[in-house]
């Protein structure tokens, strides 16, 4: 476990007002230029995905993570006003590879994807920045200023969804978050932490706090809220039963179902939405098999059609989902689960069946 030390000087701008003050306050003007700082940092043949360096303002963070890992410090840098987001990454990377990277981080919303990076929230812009540096070729990257420009709410969720997608291989990469927010350590779960407060290393994987959803009947009125987040449309039919999910005070998820036409005892999901500060958690599955329990339980079959591609991957590996039929666009319909159609490139209509625990 290597000791990273490091000094920081920047010059003496000597002046009549400086010469004042110094001699005003006693302050020691070589001495106030320079700042040294040395800590311990677990070393890169050591065994960890996830670390975090915190601690308050001008406490020698982002002098250290330099320090510690050069070049792969990443601050977030400029995004271009004029073109989507999708269209601001990387031009070797894949569209395949750019919507994979989004949606492990719980940015997986088409319509926004392809807007403009300066119109977005700011949680879905903190998305965004990660998504990013995750896709770096490097296999270690220190996040500069994690979570220091959104809502706490938005910090935490999205620390969350990152250590997700980062243990679960799907952007596999050493992590390291460098930021001033102590309250997003349990929902990141790092390895190790670095307190710059104290410049103590502490060995401890923190565990996230555990969310409690909670699920109520609705009517429209709750749809406006969720509408434009929809990736196909905002319409709702009048007809539609729709529930709600929410953490603690604040809404979260959304869904609603239709009777299926010609299917006697069947019911459809036709619309399903997760606010973009929730995604990433697995929130939506939860709250999707919570609903779904409910309309079995008086005696209905449900049924979904889906076609984003992180909703198909859901549906084939959960034990709670049967699927009935794969469809390439362009293409007929064939019956039962066909792995080939669901794994290969380009886009699949997928129908699945819920068949519970």
């Amino acid at each position: 476990m290597p000791l990273i030390e490091t000094t920081v000087e920047c010059p003496t701008l000597e002046s009549f007002r400086v010469q004042q003050v110094a001699g005003l306050f006693d302050v020691p003007l070589a001495e106030k230029c320079r700042e040294r700082f040395a800590a311990e940092v677990p070393g890169l043949d050591e065994a960890w995905t996830i670390g975090a360096i915190v601690g308050p303002s001008a406490s020698g963070k982002s002098t250290l993570a330099r320090a510690a890992f050069g070049e792969a410090l990443y601050r977030p840098g400029e995004w271009p006003a004029d073109r989507a987001v999708i269209d601001a990454f990387d031009e070797r990377r894949s569209i395949k590879e750019i919507t994979h990277a989004l949606t492990a981080v719980g940015f997986s919303s088409p319509p926004a994807w392809i807007k403009p990076y300066r119109v977005l929230s700011g949680g879905e812009r903190f998305r965004c920045d990660l998504a990013r540096a995750l896709l770096d070729e490097r296999p270690l990257v220190a996040f500069d200023e994690f979570t220091s420009v959104v809502d706490r709410t938005a910090a935490q969720i999205g620390a969350a969804a990152a250590s997700k997608a980062i243990r679960s291989g799907k952007l596999a990469r050493r992590f390291v978050a460098v930021t001033c927010h102590y309250d997003v350590l349990d929902w990141l779960e790092p390895d190790w932490t670095l307190d710059m407060a104290t410049q103590q290393l502490a060995r401890v994987r923190l565990r996230r706090p555990e969310l409690r959803l909670d699920v109520y009947r609705s009517d429209r009125s709750a749809w406006p809220a969720f509408a434009r987040h929809h990736y196909l449309s905002g319409r709702l039919a009048p007809s539609a039963r729709s529930f709600a999910g929410f953490l603690g005070d604040a809404p979260v998820a959304f869904a609603a179902f239709l009777p299926s036409i010609g299917h006697a005892g069947v019911r459809r999901v036709t619309r399903l939405v997760v606010l973009p500060d929730f995604q990433g958690l697995g929130l939506g599955s939860r709250f999707l098999a919570a609903v779904c329990e409910l309309v079995r339980d008086e005696g209905h079959r449900v049924t979904i059609t889906a076609s984003h591609p992180a909703m198909i991957a859901h549906l084939d590996r959960s034990p709670l989902w049967a699927i009935r039929a794969v469809k390439r666009l362009g293409s007929s319909p064939h019956g039962g689960r066909n792995r080939r159609d669901l794994t290969s490139r380009g886009r699949a209509v997928v129908s699945a069946e819920f068949v519970g625990a």
